[in-house]
């Protein structure tokens, strides 16, 4: 008999007992009993005659959550290894593998004293790249299927291939699925692997769209998702422009500044806006992809000048973002996009005392940047106004003030027609923010359409084989209307 005050923990390998190790058998063969975190694996039934097993898995049978299932099996363990005794725990594959369990286990027995000694089994990762014929090198991502299941993208670069652990139910599968199904498209050609290392070991060759319904997913069933093309993640991406602000790259590229790139980001930006107003989908891919360039490109001068890096450019939004949306990850409760708003206020004002006494002094109104557009700045005014309650209660009031400006510009005189022009402008611009509409996109789309309806003009005066300013205001208007009806 193995006597071993503290703990032993025993990898059983992947599903054939064939395959534990030497020192594994060895200790199994002088145990007397042995404490298994479920007796669902198929190496069980090649054990050492006479030797008792006891199993956790009547917590599975009891338990909702698999975190809480886990928590117990942690604490029934620990309280073994106290007897004089201690404990032998055995868990399927390598007891550092894709096993909860096993770790905290030994964290936890390091703190209180306790001895630990870990036996160590193949796990399921060896049989299975058997299986696919498969070297993970030089990169393979590894993820555990009820994390990635409750994600809404997958949480790993797409030009990487990838293994998902711990497919054991269809509706496991299913989560997966629609995870992936973010980036990968639903023919993407993917592997399942059931039972790696044992007599009953298949794999499927599917699309992405089947899995969740293959009939052999069980507790020993792992998916191969092989990578996209290697020009689609950020990463990657990355590095292209690295490559051309290196020695052997652009010499323009390497030429740019942060303070160069300010005009041209601001160009792509409206180039972007464009195909928006165009409602061109592949135009607006396309803008997209010029802004992440100068982002990107940015990032990498930032970090080549010590100031910042892409990690810390999304670290700081992504943390921002968190805290800014308590409703979301966190505990508050609000009442509808009003009471988000009225939150983000608070949020901001507390940010504000964080960063100090300047900071503080600041009004809502002082994140408005000033170089802004006329009109995207002064709907930004009223909207922050607007979050803290200094509002019209009802849109008549704001068609009141917008004919209130009318009048005044009206009776206007000299120096103050501008003003009440100004003040005529500002209204109406409150009234389209009251009717959900951005006023400086409503103005861009105004802009165009006069600019396709004068073209219009233009061409039917070039038809009539005549000078544009020949026509007369009725010949105008009339080929106005033309290309107003015909939806330009």
């Amino acid at each position: 008999m193995n006597n071993q005050r503290g703990i032993v923990i025993l990898g059983l390998g992947p599903g054939d007992a064939g395959q534990l190790t030497r020192q594994a058998w060895d200790w199994l063969s002088g145990l007397d009993e042995i404490y298994l975190r479920t007796k669902q694996h198929p190496t069980v039934a090649g054990f050492p005659a006479g030797l008792t097993v006891y199993s956790f898995d009547d917590l599975y049978d009891r338990g909702e959550q698999f975190e809480a299932v886990y928590a117990e099996i942690v604490e029934r363990v620990l309280e073994l290894a106290r007897r004089p005794q201690g404990v032998t725990y055995a868990v399927p594959g390598h007891p550092f593998v894709a096993e909860s369990t096993a770790p905290e286990i030994a964290r936890r027995a390091k703190v209180e004293g306790l001895t630990v000694r870990v036996i160590e089994g193949i796990s399921f990762l060896e049989p299975t790249f058997t299986a696919l014929g498969l070297d993970p090198y030089p990169r393979l991502t590894l993820v555990d299927a009820l994390e990635l299941g409750s994600l809404h993208v997958p949480n790993f670069p797409p030009d990487s291939a990838v293994l998902v652990a711990q497919i054991y139910s269809r509706s496991i599968a299913s989560d997966v699925k629609l995870t992936l199904n973010a980036v990968y498209p639903d023919q993407h050609p993917v592997r399942l692997v059931h039972a790696a290392g044992t007599m009953e070991e298949r794999v499927e060759d599917l699309a992405l769209f089947e899995i969740d319904r293959s009939e052999h997913i069980g507790l020993l069933t792992a998916l191969y998702v092989p990578p996209l093309d290697s020009d689609t993640s950020l990463e990657g991406f990355q590095e292209i422009v690295a490559h051309l602000r290196a020695p052997d790259g652009c010499p323009w590229d390497r030429e740019q500044t942060l303070q160069s790139m300010g005009a041209q980001l601001l160009e792509e930006v409206y180039e972007a806006l464009e195909a928006l107003d165009a409602e061109d989908a592949d135009g607006v891919r396309e803008e997209l992809g010029d802004v992440l360039l100068l982002i990107t490109m940015l990032s990498q001068i930032g970090s080549e000048e010590g100031l910042f890096n892409m990690a810390e450019v999304i670290q700081g939004i992504h943390r921002k973002i968190v805290r800014r949306h308590p409703h979301v990850f966190g505990e508050v409760n609000v009442d509808g996009t009003s009471g988000v708003l009225r939150n983000w206020e608070k949020i901001k004002e507390e940010e504000r005392k964080q960063n100090g006494k300047e900071a503080a002094e600041k009004g809502i109104l002082d994140g408005v940047n000033k170089a802004m557009p006329a009109l995207k700045r002064a709907q930004a005014y009223q909207s922050r106004a607007a979050h803290v309650g200094f509002d019209w209660t009802e849109i008549e009031g704001v068609r009141e003030k917008v004919l209130e400006e009318w009048r005044e510009v009206s009776e206007a005189q000299g120096e103050e027609v501008e003003k009440e022009l100004g003040d005529l402008i500002f209204a109406v611009v409150n009234l389209v923010r009251w009717y959900k509409v951005d006023a400086e996109t409503a103005l861009r789309k105004a802009s165009q359409r006069f600019y396709e309806r004068f073209r219009h003009i233009e061409q039917g005066a070039k038809t009539s084989g005549r000078p544009l300013s020949d026509l007369s205001m009725d010949e105008m208007e009339s080929l106005w209307q033309q290309a107003k009806r015909a939806g330009k």
